[in-house]
């Protein structure tokens, strides 16, 4: 009886492994409705191969995806760098049907929408506004649309670099760990601003006693990332080059390391985009654009500190977003300027990076993410 029931088990667990798939979702920035603005991809977990799976037309620039927890939705910032305008979109992904569905959209609050997020419940929906300097927020309804917008915060401080930082540039808006509070690291305003989230409200933002933590001047604060333990979090800065490392608890950052993401030789032109961390927590990565179109490479000791042990090439120009699938055995680079994707397998021991496969093609390409369903 004990072995039947073991088999049993055992026939369920491996079903459910071998019944998930690993999807690679692209975006671009595509002005022409007739081509293919995302794309899908089916990721060979074994080799890095990518094969194409379904894709979506007559959608304006959807320059940054975010996929829903249950896999079943994908949400784009659409309408980016388009003058007076700026939405968010839905689409139901049916990998059944090998289909794409645009849903529905909202405008984004604020010109150029660059970012967005879903609660881990999957009922709410937030997404940056980098240049009017805006965070709004959406309740997500069950079947996937997104409702008007809940809350909408407008900033207009700025920082001492006169070319780049007259205004805020909100340019990412990210979750902690636990989904209760809610960090937006701002570009133009050198802040990381920072919100409880209480998902139960119908306006989820609530401000705190600690709105923000102030970062160096002209740093220009891009991405944000959090350690697999919730103690750590990483924000890399796009105008300074460097990656803040900070101690994290209950909404409050400490800063403990800043580290270059470039090397010394390296004096000016930083273009430091965006950042992610194993999901063993060994080994963080971040991308250089400009000069370099690399991707930085660090250990991660037992206090959170980062040690730099290489780059490698994105094998094209402008890594704008990567992405690092669920196992850790494979990074997605993205390069707008060359319109190409590229797979790299990870080492586990060493961090290290070797690319697999063949490349893939998108013009514009500017966002990777992916998911397992």
């Amino acid at each position: 009886m004990k072995n039947k029931t073991f088999l049993a088990l055992l026939f369920l667990v491996t079903t459910n492994i071998f019944s998930q798939n690993t999807y690679v979702f692209l975006g671009s920035y595509n002005r022409d409705k007739t081509a293919e603005a995302i794309q899908v991809y089916l990721l060979d977990t074994l080799r890095g191969k990518l094969t194409k799976f379904t894709s979506v037309k007559n959608i304006v620039n959807p320059s940054y995806l975010t996929v829903s927890p249950n896999g079943k939705y994908v949400y784009a910032c659409t309408d980016t760098k388009t003058p007076n305008a700026g939405s968010v979109s839905s689409f139901e992904f049916n990998t059944t049907a090998k289909t794409l569905t645009f849903l529905n959209s909202q405008r984004s609050g604020g010109e150029n929408p660059v970012y967005v997020s879903v609660h881990k419940n999957g009922k709410w929906l937030a997404n940056a506004n980098y240049t009017e300097g805006s965070v709004s927020v959406y309740p997500l309804l069950e079947n996937g649309k997104i409702d008007s917008i809940a809350q909408n915060f407008q900033y207009m401080d700025g920082s001492v670099n006169k070319e780049r930082q007259t205004r805020s540039h909100v340019h990412s808006a990210v979750f902690s760990p636990k989904c209760d509070y809610f960090f937006l690291p701002d570009l133009g305003a050198d802040k990381i601003r920072c919100y409880a989230f209480d998902e139960n409200q119908k306006k989820p933002l609530v401000e705190t006693q600690n709105p923000f933590t102030k970062t160096d001047l002209e740093a220009g604060p891009r991405h944000f990332t959090f350690h697999p333990n919730q103690k750590w979090g990483y924000c890399i800065e796009e105008m300074a080059g460097q990656i803040s490392a900070y101690n994290y608890e209950n909404g409050i950052l400490n800063k403990i390391q800043r580290i270059a993401t470039h090397p010394e030789k390296i004096k000016e032109g930083f273009e430091s985009s965006d950042i992610h961390i194993s999901p063993d927590g060994k080994f963080l990565y971040a991308t250089n654009r400009g000069k370099e179109n690399n991707i930085a490479i660090f250990s991660i000791d037992e206090n959170g500190l980062l040690k730099s042990i290489g780059y490698q090439s994105t094998l094209g120009k402008h890594p704008r977003i990567f992405a690092i699938d669920e196992s850790g055995k494979f990074l997605i680079a993205s390069n707008v300027l060359t319109g190409n994707i590229i797979v790299f397998k990870r080492d586990f021991k060493t961090g290290l990076l070797k690319k697999v496969g063949k490349q893939i093609k998108m013009q514009n390409v500017s966002c990777v993410q992916i998911k397992q369903i």
